[in-house]
């Protein structure tokens, strides 16, 4: 009885796709004040993604996104150079596939996203949205790199889409051979640095470029998490975000964020501050001098501090 309940669900999600594809072209409904969530790779946009994602006025397909916006700008067409996506490559197809994508499968409903190529993308989303809220997270350097030096060892999650990398991956001497995560401007010198170093650049292209677009974001559509907050008092944190973002903070969300440290949304170990010393300290030490600047930007001071 599962089984077929499952299947009539199934196919029932799909005569709905279908319908609305049918009728897309005569309602073109307008989409008002979408979320995009923004950040580096591993700095908390996971968890943050799914707290929101149980406010009842959004909807989310709840997992990312990135296989369709990879699919309407393939990275072959820029030559593999990054992710980046600007205000000038919005076209007249995009602006009819991206209403006509999120229609199909949330309805007309205020839409939640989340694609941590993103970050790379902003002036883009921005001109596709010019109400859309974007909710940026950000995290120490020290345990986001720390965090992405594990992601990196897991190539078939963060690194499905680059089998076709038109470039040899020698990282570490070879020790990870499939590029992760994303593409940043001068990827290719990075080819066959240490783990660290490739990390660190990741991290410092991704935060410079959330921070150089929100230059161009309304502030009243502007929304920053800081990802130790969540540890440490994730309640009010989500509560400000909720305002921010004139949603209902339930008492359900605010009970799931009570207990938000035990439920480690795609971590590797269970969620504490400075995990970098106790699992990658000499290489995090090493790439201390590159992030420092960054690092201040953001708010955590001076990097070289314990």
């Amino acid at each position: 009885m599962v089984k077929v309940r499952k299947t009539l669900a199934y196919y029932g999600k799909r005569l709905l796709w279908r319908w609305r594809d049918l009728v897309y072209p005569l309602l073109q409904p307008e989409f008002k004040r979408p979320v995009f969530v923004v950040g580096c790779s591993r700095s908390g946009t996971t968890a943050v993604y799914n707290v929101l994602g149980m406010a009842p006025e959004l909807a989310t397909m709840r997992k990312e996104s990135h296989d369709f916006w990879n699919m309407l700008h393939p990275m072959e067409e820029n030559n593999w150079n990054s992710h980046i996506l600007t205000e000038k490559d919005v076209t007249g197809k995009d602006r009819r596939e991206v209403p006509k994508f999120f229609y199909r499968y949330l309805g007309a409903k205020r839409f939640l996203d989340k694609a941590n190529q993103n970050c790379f993308r902003i002036p883009y989303l921005h001109a596709m949205f010019p109400n859309a809220f974007f909710v940026f997270i950000r995290r120490d350097g020290r345990d986001n790199i720390n965090s992405m030096i594990h992601g990196w060892g897991r190539p078939d999650e963060y690194g499905a889409w680059s089998h076709d990398l038109p470039a040899r991956v020698e990282i570490d001497n070879g020790r990870y051979n499939r590029w992760c995560f994303f593409l940043f401007s001068g990827w290719r010198d990075f080819t066959s640095k240490s783990i660290e170093e490739v990390c660190a650049v990741q991290w410092i292209e991704a935060n410079r470029a959330v921070l150089n677009a929100k230059k161009i974001i309304p502030a009243d559509q502007w929304v920053e998490i800081v990802y130790e907050d969540l540890l440490n008092k994730p309640v009010e944190t989500f509560r400000r975000a909720f305002t921010q973002l004139d949603m209902s903070y339930t008492d359900e969300i605010r009970k799931h964020c009570e207990n938000l440290s035990a439920k480690p949304y795609n971590a590797f170990s269970r969620p504490r501050l400075d995990k970098w010393k106790e699992e990658n300290r000499e290489r995090i030490e090493r790439i201390m001098p590159i992030i420092s600047g960054i690092m201040e930007g953001m708010g955590y001071g001076n990097s070289a501090d314990g």
